[in-house]
């Protein structure tokens, strides 16, 4: 009979959502647990997770701010700073931000939450799989009596991911890579709690195991990525290992998916990619994909601005957004599958690059997604954008060389893709 586990994450912009969207079938009825509004949360709970989004989501549009957004930015990032990883050295000693999220949790925060899903009488109690920290803290502190998970969604992580005395700590850890199975140790987590599982990814896009619908589609994004063949005179052979004969031509034109983050930063860079394209998405040899997520004004702001360039009756042009997180998850999913390029700031997403597809990495906002740039461009996973409003000559380039289809190789050879059975595994043991 297979486990079904408690999946519990925060709808708080789309990084903890999307890890959690993926381990869905995992969850008891595949639905998905919000901490910050669940049905029945109490009016205290609920407040203390709204103002915690409120002031993240302000103080990430605020960071465009002439002159002071940028200084305002950097005092909050500093409560999530990420310490260099050498010279290794004892990281246990909590911070700030742990002592203050503990005293949270001694007046009752999470407690709620931790009853609705506490076993029945003679029940076993089911694995409790979290995707953002604190809800795994909740469930330790109020003493929840299953096996608690932390899945670690990002590719370097601060202290606060640690619980204030982590030598003690029952809580296990999936973690997306080396990196932040090490930090952990630093951190003080007994190592017999740390498995390295990789990043769950969506296995709509993988497929199965043998990864069949994954590979059919890369096959088709190297032919658009590799126009020339000029990776694949020179890779011919691995390709063929990995993935098989490549088709004469694409079962779709050249296309860039554009994703802002939950806060909507950086959407100006999507409608600069329309202006440089234009001709070509005239022609229906691009297509523009911009993602506005679950944010009406983001949509809005997109449609708009492809208005004002007069492109609103072009087909090759498509604003993704869904009202709910399921619907936007699915889509996007679908999307991606015919998409070649993911230009995106290294949030989450960053771990895409496992399904072959190259990341241009947009402008870091936090600390967090400096690390997480950092283990694109050391790993080959992605590269930096240039100038956005040169975008058509900088990406012809690259296409002609054949070094974005290099780097969907190296994404898609060296990048965990089957982290969900990793985990399935890990629980049902």
């Amino acid at each position: 009979m297979e486990t079904k586990a408690w999946v519990v994450s925060i709808n708080m912009g789309y990084g903890h959502q999307r890890t959690a969207y993926a381990l869905r079938e995992l969850a008891v009825d595949n639905k998905i647990i919000n901490a910050n509004d669940y049905e029945g949360i109490p009016d205290k709970d609920r407040l203390l997770w709204e103002s915690s989004r409120n002031f993240y989501e302000f103080i990430s549009r605020f960071k465009g701010f002439p002159l002071i957004g940028d200084w305002a930015f950097k005092i909050y990032d500093r409560t999530q700073k990420i310490f260099d990883f050498y010279p290794r050295r004892d990281l246990s000693g909590a911070t700030f931000v742990e002592r203050n999220t503990y005293n949270l949790l001694t007046k009752g925060w999470g407690h709620h939450l931790i009853k609705m899903v506490w076993p029945k009488q003679g029940e076993q109690p089911k694995p409790f799989i979290s995707t953002f920290f604190i809800t795994a803290f909740m469930a330790e502190y109020h003493r929840y009596p299953g096996d608690i998970y932390c899945v670690v969604c990002d590719a370097d992580i601060s202290r606060a991911w640690a619980p204030l005395l982590p030598h003690k700590t029952r809580i296990k850890y999936l973690t997306s890579n080396e990196r932040t199975r090490q930090r952990l140790m630093l951190y003080g987590i007994p190592k017999e709690n740390i498995f390295l599982t990789g990043y769950p990814l969506p296995m709509a896009c993988v497929g199965n195991e043998s990864m069949s619908l994954l590979k059919y589609d890369i096959r088709n994004r190297l032919a658009n990525l590799d126009p020339q063949k000029s990776y694949e005179k020179n890779y011919g052979s691995l390709i063929k290992t990995h993935l098989g004969e490549l088709p004469a031509g694409s079962d779709h034109p050249l296309t860039i998916m554009f994703a802002v983050g939950g806060a909507g930063a950086q959407k100006e860079i999507g409608v600069s990619l329309l202006d440089q394209f234009k001709n070509k998405i005239v022609s229906r040899e691009m297509k523009i994909i911009l993602v506005a997520g679950v944010k009406t004004k983001i949509k809005r702001y997109f449609e708009q601005e492809i208005k004002k360039l007069r492109m609103e009756n072009l087909k090759n042009i498509e604003v993704l957004f869904a009202d709910n997180f399921g619907d936007y998850f699915d889509a996007f999913n679908q999307a991606l599958s015919k998409a070649d390029l993911l230009w995106t700031k290294p949030s989450e997403l960053s771990f895409y690059s496992a399904l072959g597809i190259p990341i241009i990495i947009a402008p870091t906002i936090g600390s967090q997604e400096d690390f997480n740039k950092e283990w694109l461009l050391m790993h080959g996973f992605g590269i930096e954008q240039r100038n956005p409003n040169y975008a058509s000559e900088w990406i012809f380039d690259w296409l002609r060389s054949g070094y974005l289809a290099e780097i969907a190789m190296e994404g898609f050879i060296e990048g965990e893709k089957l982290s969900v059975l990793n985990i399935k595994n890990i629980i049902s043991k």
